[in-house]
């Protein structure tokens, strides 16, 4: 299987395809920290050949800091169990069927919306979305949270 996505500002899956508003970006820029980002969409197309439906598959997405500490993604909502009360990864499991259209080499694609509001970035840096597929690492979705610079007024 293989993995395509990228970073969105906000992302829908509907009837099999992905709806994107403010797609494809790299760097956050802003004026100052702390700086809450309202709404980060990672867009993820998953690649399903005909040989690997009818299974269960995992999909899990996390967020690396430029240390490659675990970011948090969330806080933990009530009821869940999280050691720092922080939400570090979100995934799940999925399975693709082979519809009688599906013939022997055909491959079926996979349309995941994600959609994570209120990170908070505490200082500039860079930052790494990393998307697994069955344990394995797939996909690497980079940014960099940059300050802008602040020009002094003029006085004249």
């Amino acid at each position: 299987m293989e993995l395509e996505g990228f970073l969105a500002d906000s992302v829908v899956s509907a009837e099999g395809k992905l709806f994107v508003q403010g797609g494809a970006w790299n760097i956050v820029n802003v004026s100052e920290f702390p700086f809450r980002m309202p709404r980060c969409g990672i867009a993820i197309v998953v690649r399903v050949p005909y040989t690997a439906t009818n299974q269960t598959h995992k999909f899990e997405l996390s967020l690396l800091d430029e240390d490659g500490g675990e970011f948090p993604l969330s806080d933990a909502p009530p009821g869940v169990e999280a050691v720092d009360g922080k939400i570090h990864r979100l995934g799940s499991d999925f399975n693709v069927g082979r519809p009688p259209t599906i013939e022997p080499g055909d491959e079926q694609l996979v349309a995941l919306a994600i959609n994570i509001d209120g990170l908070t970035f505490e200082n500039p840096g860079r930052y790494e979305f990393i998307a697994e597929l069955d344990g394995s690492e797939a996909k690497r979705l980079p940014f960099r949270v940059a300050l802008i610079p602040q020009m002094a007024p003029v006085y004249r």
